[in-house]
């Protein structure tokens, strides 16, 4: 039976690059995190993230350019949020494709916009390479630090680790549910 550690080693940057491909802020920092308490390697989990974000965001502008139409029009929900998103774009699209991913909610449908607004591929790929490349790098030193500020604080971590990176995991997964929560209740009353 492998134990969390095992499972860290052994998963961890397929876990990094499915979690970074699908969303990933919370993926990212406990990477940084198992990177500072010498389970995985720091220039491996940036790579993994880089790699999962780049190509999530390039799927997502695929899609967006080549199916999005009809897929809006079947879920007419989600026309608020895509206004949200060209709203934000506006005179700094360049900016804001570099930044997007920082912004909570809005990585998954800002490619898939910015491909039905018409912005050429060469250009969000270009962008969207640099602003994985500075999420990755930002995000896995975060976790770092913040590894190494809680041993700071609570003396020898290694023997707490484990129980540290569980309790991580599962605050995000409550905070995953509780938006999922949300967003069903907020549906229930605008309908």
């Amino acid at each position: 039976m492998l134990d969390l550690q095992s499972l860290v080693t052994q998963y961890g940057y397929l876990a990094l690059f499915v979690g970074t491909f699908l969303e990933g802020e919370t993926i990212l920092v406990l990477g940084g995190l198992a990177a500072q308490q010498g389970l995985l390697e720091l220039p491996w989990v940036m790579a993994s993230a880089f790699t999962g974000s780049l190509l999530g965001d390039q799927l997502a502008f695929f899609i967006g350019g080549r199916w999005g139409r009809p897929i809006v029009a079947r879920f007419p929900g989600w026309q608020e949020k895509i206004e949200r998103i060209r709203h934000k774009t506006g005179r700094y699209l360049d900016l804001w494709m570099l930044t997007f991913r920082f912004f909570w909610g809005l990585r998954n449908p800002t490619p898939f916009v910015l491909a039905m607004s018409g912005v050429p591929l060469v250009r969000f790929a270009t962008l969207n390479a640099i602003g994985a490349l500075i999420w990755a790098v930002a995000g896995a030193w975060a976790g770092y630090l913040f590894g190494q500020a809680l041993e700071r604080y609570l003396g020898e971590i290694h023997k707490h680790s484990l129980l540290i990176l569980a309790g991580l995991v599962l605050l995000w997964t409550l905070a995953m549910l509780a938006r999922a929560w949300l967003k069903r209740r907020r549906k229930r009353h605008t309908a």
